[in-house]
């Protein structure tokens, strides 16, 4: 069972495609504002409790098909047992992060745009 709110996915989705594809418009590669975007982005996932870096990192295996969506308990626990840097540094170091965490959340049935669409909606 995934132990991690979809909007919370959502949220690095959307901070690691600004980061990733450099369409942050206050930023270039290497700006101040750039650096922020990643330190923001590492920051949210270190703040994030075990349980839920582990069903980030299993999203993001599925999304790459890693484990298929019918093993995400399997992936979950996997990623607890295998965890040996931290989990920011792991899921940061993968260039394709913001696509494989949406793949991944399509997989398990998870609308990925409805979760961003939700954080993106004015109140």
């Amino acid at each position: 069972m995934l132990q991690i709110s979809p909007d919370k996915i959502a949220h690095v989705i959307i901070r690691a495609r600004e980061y990733e594809s450099g369409l942050n418009p206050w930023a270039h590669a290497g700006s101040r504002r750039q650096h922020g975007t990643r330190t923001e982005l590492h920051d949210f996932i270190e703040g994030l409790n075990e349980d839920e870096q582990a069903s980030l990192v299993a999203v993001m295996w599925i999304g790459r098909e890693s484990f298929e969506p019918e093993d995400l308990d399997e992936a979950i626990a996997t990623a607890q047992a295998e965890r040996s840097i931290p989990t920011e540094d792991y899921l940061m170091g993968e260039p394709r992060l913001a696509d494989l965490l949406e793949a991944g959340l399509e997989s398990l049935g998870i609308s990925p745009e409805a979760a961003q669409d939700d954080l993106t909606r004015p109140v």
